[in-house]
Formats: structure tokens, C-alpha cells, sequence
């Protein structure tokens, strides 16, 4: 999908930071959408397709993945700082109210954001994300972040990308693998494919995966008790297990659910049990 607008913008610190702005002059809401660890805009397209006619969406790349420039320094490549680069765009924007959509990493984004900026945002989405992580799959990240070997062609890509992602995904064709790898990657000047992300965003989470995904975000959910939330969560998933969504719903009894079958971490949220839940969940708000 091309049909989006290239927003740049500064980050308080001198990156130069991109994201994808789908506009819609007759959307009554903004979605922001906020991606994992090691994806980018492009993981939202899927999605992006059945929103974007009553929606304005708003699709940015954190530092160091996809068209936002690397951080130099890699101990900023915590969720602290992404924060405060989604507060900086959300004003450039002047985007008020907005829905937050996050997957995995970008969930704990958007937990941060509605604690800490409480009446800023209408409602949240969590993709296969809660208040807290299983450490097995916190354990399967820190295998092949920063560590994958480079594609030498777009063969060796998608195996990439099956070999990691295979057991999240067990029914995936051919078809699906491509596209899948066709957002993960991007051709260089020389046309081979490359992840698009930074290696060093691993950095972090070696000192700690605590920096990059606290094991407990139990506080941070406090945030979302007042505000229409929705969890997405992977049937097969090792991040957000059942347990922690059974705890959720005892804290918060109005949190809608929604199970996708087969998937794991996480569900692409083109599925139709994922997107029939979204278009009602957003259907439902004021």
C-alpha cells in the first residue's frame, strides 16, 4: 500500500523520525497505530486496509526501525523514549483524542501513555500485549534480536522470517510468508533485502530485558481502568498468556477479549476474529 502521506518530523534529540499518515477528512476518530520490537509501519498495513475508510490513521516507525533514523546511541531504544517521540508527533499533528493501537512493544507504548497523559486518548487496543510478559517468549526474542543472519535474496529472507516466526503462525501459505517478509524487510541500493531495524535495539535488552519489556506492568495497566480497552490475544502465544488476561478482567470487568486461533505472537489483526472484534470494539465508542 502506497495511498499514505510521509510525515517527518525531529525528535527532541535531532533524529529525524518518520511515520505514515492515512488522512480522512469524514473520520470521526484517529487511530495511532504503535508496532512490536522488530516490525515497523508496514506491519499495519493488513489492518490499515479495512480501517482506513472510516478512520484516520496515524502509523509511525519508532527509532531505528523502518524510514526513522538509527539512535547512536542505543540505550535510548526503550519504551521511555518512544513515548516521549509519539508525545512530540501527537502535537506536531495536533491529534486530540486519539485511539491507541499497540502490538506487543507498542502496547506497552500505549499503556504508558494513557498513565501517564490520563483524558488524552479515547480508548486502547492491545495486541497480544498485558501488565505481564511470560519470560519464555521474552527468552525466544533474545535468540534472533539483532542476531539474524543477512538475507543475501528474498529467498533466504522469507526463510528467515518462517524460521523465526513459523510456530506463531502454523497456517501460513507461500503467499503469506512473502508478505509477511516483504514488510519485515527492504531492498538496499544493490536490491538485496535487509531487516528494517537497527541490530543494536538488542543492546537493551541485554543489559536487561526489564528495559525493553518489564516482566510486571501491573501500575502501568492502572492507566486503562477508566478507558475502553481491548486485548487481542494469540491462542499459541508465549508473551500474553491466558492466566495474565484472566487477572486483567478481575481488575478491569469491562476489558473486551478476543482470542485469535492459531496464531501466536502476534496475530496480524487481519484475521477475521481479530478484525470483526476491532471494527465493533471502535463501532461501540462515543
Amino acid at each position: 500500500m502506497g495511498d499514505y502521506e510521509d510525515i517527518w518530523y525531529k525528535s527532541l534529540d535531532g533524529l529525524r523520525l518518520y511515520a505514515r499518515h492515512y488522512p480522512n477528512p469524514q473520520a470521526r476518530k484517529t487511530l495511532v497505530c504503535l508496532h512490536g520490537l522488530t516490525r515497523n509501519s508496514a506491519d499495519f498495513e493488513p489492518m490499515v486496509e479495512y480501517l482506513r475508510p472510516n478512520y484516520r490513521l496515524i502509523v509511525p516507525d519508532q527509532r531505528g526501525r523502518g524510514l526513522s533514523d538509527y539512535d547512536r546511541n542505543p540505550v535510548n531504544y526503550h519504551p521511555g523514549t518512544y513515548v516521549a517521540d509519539m508525545s512530540l508527533i501527537l502535537k506536531i499533528m495536533g491529534v486530540d483524542q486519539p485511539v491507541l493501537i499497540g502490538t506487543s512493544m507498542g502496547g506497552i507504548m500505549a499503556m504508558i501513555m494513557a498513565t501517564t497523559g490520563p483524558g488524552r486518548f479515547q480508548a486502547v487496543v492491545l495486541n497480544d500485549i498485558g501488565p505481564e510478559i511470560d519470560p519464555v517468549g521474552i527468552e525466544r526474542l533474545k535468540t534472533y534480536v539483532g542476531k539474524t543472519p543477512k538475507a543475501r535474496n528474498w529467498a533466504e529472507a522469507i526463510a528467515r522470517t518462517r524460521a523465526i516466526n513459523g510456530p506463531a503462525f502454523p497456517e501460513f501459505q507461500e503467499q503469506d510468508w512473502l508478505k509477511f517478509s516483504q514488510r519485515l524487510y527492504r531492498e538496499n541500493a544493490e536490491g538485496v533485502p535487509v531487516l528494517c531495524y537497527d541490530p543494536a535495539i538488542s543492546v537493551a535488552m541485554e543489559s536487561g530485558p526489564e528495559v525493553v519489556a518489564p516482566p510486571s506492568f501491573w501500575p502501568a495497566f492502572a492507566g486503562l481502568l477508566a478507558l475502553p480497552t481491548m486485548v487481542v490475544r494469540g491462542e499459541l502465544s508465549d508473551i500474553l498468556s491466558q492466566q495474565a488476561v484472566d487477572r486483567m478482567l478481575k481488575l478491569k470487568p469491562d476489558l473486551v477479549t478476543v482470542t485469535v486461533p492459531n496464531r501466536g505472537h502476534a496475530p496480524i489483526l487481519d484475521e477475521p476474529v481479530a478484525r470483526n472484534a476491532i471494527v465493533e470494539f471502535l463501532d461501540n465508542l462515543p
